[in-house]
C-alpha cells in the first residue's frame, strides 16, 4: 500500500501545522527558488477557521536545506563522544545503532535498553515507536516527553471520568458557555488562534476568570483575574467549592444522580475556609467569593486547565480539585459544561493513547491489564507472556542512564530533553554517560549534539500521518513536498532497525498501513480508532474518537449520557491542600523566591525548531528574567541588563525583563532556549506520586546581578552544548502522609511569603500566567 500527498486544491496540499494541539488546518503549495513551500490560509477547517498565529505562518521556513539535517552523522571516533560528527551512509548509520542497542542487551540485558520519544510525533510514529520497543527491543523502558506536558490532567481525568480525552467537546463550545475558569494557561501565547474562542464567549454575554501568577495577554482579557502564589492551585480549588457548597450553590440533584464521593470532597473542601485559603495563595477573601459566585450562579461553565496546575509535584490531585468544583457546580456531562485540559504538544493526546508511553498500551490499554495485553498481542503477532511490564517514567528513566541497572543504549525521538527536561543540567550528564545515544531529528538540537548518531528524518510536510488533536479529533497531515535526498521517515528507521535486529516483519515503511494495524490495536479500547480511517478523515475533517465502526459518527461530545467509569457516575476526589516540594525559606534565606517557568508567542517548546526561523527570532531572540519592579529596585537593576537566578540544581543567566504583571515574589523564566539561559537548570525533578509528573512550575530561587553579563547559548538559533555539572539529583515523591507532615511547618512560611518579595515589600494580590 502507497500513500500520497492526496487532497490538493490545485497545486496546493490541505495539511496541518506542526506546532501546538489545535493542529490548524493550512494549505502548502510548493514554493520556487530557495523556499520550499508556501503557507496558505485554509478557511474551511473548523477549528482554526483560516488563523494561523507566526509559529504557524513561518512553519515552512524549517524545510529549507540550510537549516534542517540533510544526511545522517556518527562519531569520527565510536569510543570517543568528544569527538566530530561527520557525515555517514544510511547503512553504517543504522549499523552502528543496531550494533550498539544489541550490544547493551547482550552485556546488560533487555532493560538495559530503552526509546524515549515525543508528543509531537504522528500516531503512526507512535505506535510504531511502542511496538519497536517492546517487540524489537523486548524492554519495558519507552516514554516520552508528553510526560512532562498533561500526565496529571489525564491522570485526574481518568480518576473522575474513566477515560482521558483533553477536551470532551469541541473547542467550539467554549464561546457558547457562561463562564470559563481559566487556570494556568495562556493560550494568546501558546495558542493565538483558540483565542477567538474566548473572546466570542465575552460578546455572547459569558465571563472569564483567569487564574495565573502573572497578568498574561490572556489574563487582560479575563473579567476577573486571580493572581495566586504559584503552586496553590490545589488550596485556591478548595476554596472555591468551600465557597460554593457553603453558599448553597451546589447542585444537589445532579450530584446525587450522577457522582458519587461527594461526602469525602466535601469534608476535606470544608476545611479550606476563605481565610485560611486567603493566606495560603494570596487572593483576596473578596475576589474568591467573587469567583464562586460568577461560576455558581452560571447556568452553564467550563474549568480549563493547562500546565499552570498540572505541571506540580500534587498535579493530580490540584486538576482533582478543580473536577470536583465543576462536578459540585452540576457543570459536566451536558452541553455547554464540564472540564477539560488544553493540551500542549502537537500530538500530545494521540502520543500518549497508542503506546509510547511507559504502562500503556495501544488503544489507550492498561499494559498491566492480561485482557489488553492478550488483545495487543494477537495483532503483532507474539506470546502475550512475551511483552515487557510498565517501565520507568520520563523523568525517571533519563534519570537512570548509563546507571549501573539502568538504561545503557537509548533511541530517542523527536524529543529534546537536555532543554525540556527538570534538572537539565543533570540530563545532559546522564545522557553523556549512555554507550549509546541515537537521536532522529529533523534539526541538530542541543540533545542531538551529544549523540553518537544522529538520523535525519522527515518532518510534518514531506510524509503522510495522522495526529489527534486537543478535542479527541483524528486529523490527516498529508504530504506536501518531497523530502531532501538523504532524508528517510521515522517509520523507515524503525523498519531498518528492527530488521537488523532480526524482527524482518510487522514494522511498515507506509504510513496508512501502519495506521490500518493501529486501528485494529485500539478497537475495543477507550482510545478506539477501529471506524476511523483515511478516507473519513479526509472527507470529515477529522474524526473524534471514541469511534468504534465505520459506521459510527465519532463521538465530538462525551459523558452526555454516562461516564466511562463501570457504574457510569463520575467520582470526587478527596484531595486537600500540601505545599510545593520546594518553597521559598524566607527573606533571609538562601533561596527566598519563587520561580515559574512557560512559553512566549514567538517560540515552541525547547526551540529546536522555531530558533532556526529569523522572523521567530525577531520577536523572542532569547532568554530573559521577568521580574516586579519592586525586586528590580531591591537588586538594583534596569531592564535589559543581566540577572543570574540560582536555585538548589544549578544556574541560569539572562536579561531583565522589569513588569508590573508579575507578583514581587515571583520570577518567570521561559523554558525554549539552552545555553546560559536555560531555565530548566534551575527546575525541580520532583515527581507527582500518581502521573509521574515533574513540578516545572514553582521552586525555590534566588535572583542577584550578574557579575560579567550573560552569554553562551540560548539567543536566536543557538544550540550550545550546556555546560553545568551538578551531583546526582534523585526523582521524589510526596505521599500524602508526608506531605501532611510537612504543611504545617511550610504553611506559616508559604503565609509570610504571600505578602512580600526577597526583602519584603507587600505583593499586590489580583494578577495573572
Amino acid at each position: 500500500m502507497t500513500t500520497s500527498g492526496t487532497g490538493t486544491t490545485g497545486t496546493a496540499t490541505d495539511t496541518h501545522c506542526p506546532y501546538c494541539a489545535l493542529q490548524c488546518g493550512m494549505r502548502l503549495r510548493p514554493g520556487a527558488g530557495a523556499e520550499p513551500a508556501e503557507v496558505l490560509e485554509r478557511p474551511d477547517f473548523p477549528v482554526n477557521r483560516g488563523a494561523l498565529c507566526g509559529k504557524g505562518r513561518t512553519a515552512a521556513a524549517v524545510l529549507r536545506p540550510g537549516v534542517r539535517l540533510t544526511e545522517p552523522l556518527v562519531r569520527e571516533d565510536r569510543d570517543d563522544r568528544e569527538s566530530p560528527l561527520r557525515p555517514a551512509s544510511w547503512g553504517e548509520a543504522l549499523d552502528r545503532v543496531a550494533a550498539g542497542l544489541a550490544r547493551a542487551r547482550r552485556r546488560h540485558g533487555d532493560d538495559a535498553v530503552g526509546v524515549f520519544g515525543g508528543g509531537g510525533l504522528t500516531n503512526e510514529k507512535a505506535y510504531l515507536l511502542g511496538k519497536f520497543a517492546r517487540v524489537a527491543l523486548r524492554t519495558p523502558h519507552i516514554d516520552y516527553n508528553g510526560r512532562f506536558c498533561m500526565s496529571s490532567a489525564a491522570a485526574a481525568h481518568r480518576r473522575a471520568f474513566g477515560i482521558d480525552r483533553g477536551l470532551p467537546f469541541p473547542l467550539a463550545d467554549i464561546a457558547g458557555t457562561d463562564c470559563v475558569i481559566l487556570v494556568g494557561a495562556n493560550p494568546a501565547e501558546t495558542m493565538p488562534p483558540a483565542l477567538r474562542y474566548f473572546r466570542e464567549l465575552r460578546e455572547n454575554g459569558g465571563r472569564l476568570i483567569v487564574v495565573d501568577p502573572r497578568r498574561t495577554r490572556t489574563a487582560e482579557q479575563a473579567d476577573l483575574h486571580l493572581q495566586p502564589l504559584p503552586g496553590s492551585d490545589l488550596a485556591l480549588a478548595l476554596g472555591l467549592l468551600h465557597l460554593l457548597i457553603a453558599d448553597g450553590r451546589a447542585d444537589k440533584d445532579f450530584i446525587a444522580r450522577r457522582t458519587t464521593g461527594f461526602a469525602q470532597a466535601r469534608a476535606a473542601a470544608m476545611a479550606h475556609w476563605p481565610q485560611r485559603v486567603e493566606r495560603l495563595t494570596g487572593v483576596p477573601v473578596a475576589q474568591l467569593a467573587a469567583a464562586a459566585e460568577m461560576f455558581g450562579e452560571a447556568p452553564c461553565g467550563m474549568v480549563l486547565t493547562a500546565r499552570g496546575p498540572e505541571q506540580q509535584s500534587k498535579g493530580t490531585d490540584t486538576v482533582s480539585a478543580w473536577i470536583n468544583l465543576c462536578l459540585a457546580a452540576g457543570k459536566a456531562g451536558r452541553p455547554g459544561s464540564g472540564y477539560g485540559c488544553l493540551t500542549g504538544q502537537g500530538n500530545g493526546q494521540g502520543g500518549r493513547e497508542h503506546g509510547q508511553k511507559a504502562d500503556q498500551l495501544p488503544g489507550y490499554r492498561s499494559i498491566t491489564d492480561p485482557a489488553a495485553r492478550r488483545h495487543v498481542a494477537a495483532v503483532w503477532g507474539v506470546d502475550p507472556d512475551a511483552l515487557p511490564g510498565p517501565g520507568r517514567s520520563a523523568y525517571e528513566l533519563l534519570d537512570s542512564l548509563g546507571t549501573d541497572g539502568g538504561v545503557r543504549a537509548l533511541l530517542l525521538m523527536g524529543s529534546n530533553p537536555a532543554v525540556s527536561a527538570p534538572c537539565a543540567a543533570h540530563v545532559t550528564e546522564r545522557l553523556r554517560a549512555l554507550d549509546l545515544l541515537a537521536v532522529g531529528d529533523v534539526v541538530l538540537s542541543e540533545t542531538a549534539r551529544l549523540a553518537d548518531v544522529v538520523l535525519p528524518v522527515a518532518q510534518w510536510a514531506e510524509e503522510t500521518g495522522t495526529t489527534t488533536n486537543l478535542e479527541g479529533r483524528v486529523i490527516l497531515r498529508r504530504k506536501a513536498v518531497d523530502a531532501p535526498p538523504g532524508v528517510r521517515s521515522d517509520l523507515a528507521v524503525l523498519h531498518g532497525l528492527a530488521a537488523r535486529l532480526g524482527v524482518p516483519e510487522g514494522f511498515p515503511e507506509d504510513p496508512e498501513e501502519v495506521f490500518e494495524e493501529l486501528r485494529r490495536a485500539s478497537a475495543g479500547g477507550q482510545a478506539d480508532y477501529a471506524g476511523i480511517s483515511y478516507g473519513r478523515i479526509r472527507a470529515e475533517d477529522g474524526v473524534f474518537w471514541p469511534c468504534p465502526a465505520p459506521d459510527h459518527p465519532g463521538t465530538p461530545r462525551l459523558f452526555l449520557d454516562r461516564f466511562a467509569t463501570p457504574d457510569g457516575r463520575a467520582r470526587f476526589a478527596a484531595v486537600t491542600h500540601r505545599p510545593a516540594a520546594e518553597e521559598p525559606d524566607g527573606p533571609d534565606g538562601a533561596y527566598p523566591l519563587y520561580l515559574t517557568t512557560g512559553r512566549v508567542v514567538g517560540q515552541y517548546q525547547s526551540g529546536a525548531q522555531t530558533r532556526r526561523v529569523d522572523e521567530l527570532n525577531r520577536s523572542a531572540p532569547g532568554p530573559f528574567v521577568e521580574v516586579h519592579p519592586v525586586l528590580a529596585r531591591r537588586l538594583g537593576v534596569a531592564d535589559g541588563e543581566p540577572l543570574a537566578v540560582t536555585s538548589r540544581r544549578g544556574r541560569a543567566v539572562a536579561p531583565a525583563r522589569v513588569t508590573d504583571t508579575i507578583r514581587p515574589d515571583t520570577v518567570f523564566m521561559p523554558f525554549h532556549w539552552g545555553g546560559d539561559g536555560r531555565a530548566n537548570s534551575l527546575t525541580n525533578p520532583a515527581l507527582d506520586p500518581v502521573s509521574r509528573m515533574p513540578e516545572f512550575k514553582v521552586c525555590a530561587v534566588r535572583v542577584e546581578p550578574a557579575a560579567g553579563g550573560w552569554g553562551k547559548g540560548g539567543g536566536a538559533g543557538e544550540a550550545a552544548e550546556p555546560g553545568e555539572r551538578t551531583q546526582r539529583m534523585e526523582p521524589t515523591q510526596l505521599t500524602e502522609s508526608a506531605a501532611r507532615s510537612a504543611s504545617t511547618e511550610r504553611t506559616g512560611r508559604r503565609t509570610a511569603a504571600a505578602g512580600r518579595t526577597a526583602s519584603g515589600p507587600a505583593a499586590v494580590p489580583g494578577r495573572a500566567s
